[in-house]
């Protein structure tokens, strides 16, 4: 983070001098590493911190994601901050949260924070009763946070940081940083070593073992979510399935012709192609030819059906919004999601009828991580894939914009880990990464505490 290889190499001379001198100390509290960073340094009392600048959040930030004003402690125990620290960590993503009292000075406060820490990630503020936040937009697009705090306003402190925590380490890109996890850099614990050569062996083992553990943590992730996913995709293959059998179709049968016979191959070709690919998946992302290949399916059997009905021939348009398995889209409609703008959808005739009507669509609703069945768009990151084979890369930005689903898509790092080709995902720094100063002023300007002082 900040300054992290001066600090290195300023550990390492001393380390030298300190064993050319045969006498040697460990630096007091080398080894402490809280979960929840507060000011030791900083005098107690309403306002003492406020007489400093962000520079003193900015470095508690290196040991913990979660710092708590010495003067704004009534707000959020330390019990509480360490259960939030670890709530983080273990999501492993560049989350940091600030709880401050209301007298700290705001101006330009999240720009100054964002310098001072000099990390890609998202920020997070309680300013005494009122909360803000920001993020680079390589991590969390700025609907996406806008989205995130309106939400959890009006909530006490413990319940609003938690509640905005469990939503952003789900949606933001990017890796929390190395320092979070293996301690300060500040002091070397001498007694461990015994020169410079085993300082050099354990550094790039311990680095070797950090990259081991989170390409590991990510297998299962990707594991875990394939699962979950795979109960869906399982949904969607029987139910084409199910269309086939009732289709009552025989090549040989009287009416039939050449292209008919075409139509109803292509999709026995999709259903089988479906089934091998999902039993050939292994991340999330292998998904989207599984979607793809129903696509296909369903548009074969819609000719079919106009071939046999002597009805013209479909143009080729996109599945219904609501649920893929209604089928091919018939027209466009007006729609909006909770809280979102209004957007054009394609929509089967029978949405489309419920729609016109003032009702509501017949929406797919998959499972989520707390038990509960939510639209697909509101659910995990793995329904990307699902939803990218469904309705490719073109259309598919407008059709999520402003939802949960749409703003986890919008970032690099979700590129990296489910694949692109939906929209434009920006560029420069994913989350976690070191920028220092080299961030974009716009994505940390303004922020008015809902109603409080303003930043920008």
């Amino acid at each position: 983070m900040r300054n992290r290889t001066k600090r290195i190499t300023v550990g390492l001379s001393g380390l030298l001098l300190a064993l050319g001198a045969v006498s040697i100390t460990a630096a007091p509290g080398a080894l402490a590493a809280p979960g929840a960073q507060a000011a030791a340094d900083a005098p107690a009392g309403p306002g003492a911190l406020s007489a400093s600048s962000a520079s003193v959040v900015a470095d508690a930030w290196e040991k913990s994601p979660v710092y708590v004003d010495p003067a704004a402690s009534d707000q959020l125990s330390d019990a509480q901050a360490d259960t939030l620290a670890q709530k983080i960590k273990k999501a492993d993503k560049p989350v940091f949260v600030a709880v401050l009292p209301d007298d700290f000075p705001q101006q330009d406060l999240f720009r100054k924070l964002r310098a001072e820490t000099g990390v890609t990630g998202v920020y997070a503020v309680r300013l005494g009763s009122a909360f803000d936040a920001k993020a680079d937009r390589s991590v969390l697009r700025p609907n996406a946070v806008d989205n995130l705090v309106a939400l959890v306003q009006g909530e006490d402190a413990n319940r609003q940081l938690n509640h905005f925590v469990d939503q952003a380490v789900v949606q933001a890109g990017g890796s929390a940083p190395d320092s979070w996890g293996g301690g300060s850099d500040d002091g070397v614990p001498v007694g461990a070593l015994v020169g410079v050569g085993v300082v050099a062996v354990a550094g790039v083992g311990t680095a070797y073992a950090v990259v081991r553990r989170k390409k590991r943590r990510h297998e299962e992730e990707q594991r875990e979510a394939l699962r979950k996913l795979a109960v869906v995709v399982d949904e969607d293959i029987t139910a084409f399935g199910e269309e086939l059998e009732r289709l009552d179709f025989h090549p040989a049968e009287a009416g039939a012709d050449d292209a008919m016979r075409a139509d109803y191959e292509r999709a026995l070709d999709a259903y089988e192609k479906a089934k091998s690919s999902m039993a050939a998946a292994t991340r999330p992302e292998d998904v989207r030819g599984v979607t793809q290949a129903l696509e296909d399916g369903r548009f074969s059997l819609a000719l079919l059906a106009a071939r046999r009905e002597g009805r013209p021939l479909p143009e080729r348009r996109a599945p219904c919004f609501f649920d893929p398995r209604h089928g091919p889209s018939v027209e466009d409609a007006t729609w909006a999601p909770a809280d979102g703008a209004s957007r054009s959808v394609p929509v089967c005739a029978a949405d489309a009828a419920r729609l016109a009507d003032g009702e509501d669509p017949m929406v797919r609703t998959v499972t989520t991580e707390s038990g509960e069945r939510r639209p697909y768009w509101e659910a995990g990151p793995a329904y990307g894939p699902w939803a990218g084979g469904y309705f490719g890369g073109g259309i598919l930005p407008g059709l999520l914009v402003g939802t949960m689903l749409g703003g986890m898509m919008s970032s690099p790092a979700y590129a990296a880990d489910y694949g692109s080709d939906y929209g434009d995902f920006g560029g420069g720094y994913e989350g976690g990464d070191y920028s220092g100063a080299d961030f974009d002023a716009s994505d940390f300007g303004g922020g008015d505490f809902g109603g409080g002082g303003d930043f920008g």
